[in-house]
């Protein structure tokens, strides 16, 4: 499945489209690197999104054959590793 796909499936993107605009920006990373949206999202993989003052870590546990799943299922693909606010330079 195409990470773009994966972020709008597990809530961690609000659409597809937004999911796209982090990969083209840089700002999300499969196990350490950046990641385009049509990169092969795989069980075990690390998906690090930074944004401005937050940054999140999930581990893929799962990923569902199907484009729809229910929304509590979502949560049943990922693992949150971590989750931090990221200081601003003033």
């Amino acid at each position: 499945m195409r990470l773009d796909l994966f972020l709008k499936l597990t809530r961690l993107c609000p659409r597809r489209s937004v999911a796209q605009q982090l990969c083209d920006a840089g700002i999300v990373f499969i196990n350490g690197r950046p990641a385009k949206s049509s990169h092969a999202v795989k069980p075990a993989d690390e998906i690090v999104i930074r944004r401005r003052e937050h940054e999140i870590t999930v581990r893929v546990l799962s990923v569902p054959a199907v484009r729809n799943i229910p929304r509590r299922e979502a949560s049943s693909l990922i693992e949150v590793i971590s989750e931090r606010e990221l200081e601003q330079d003033i």
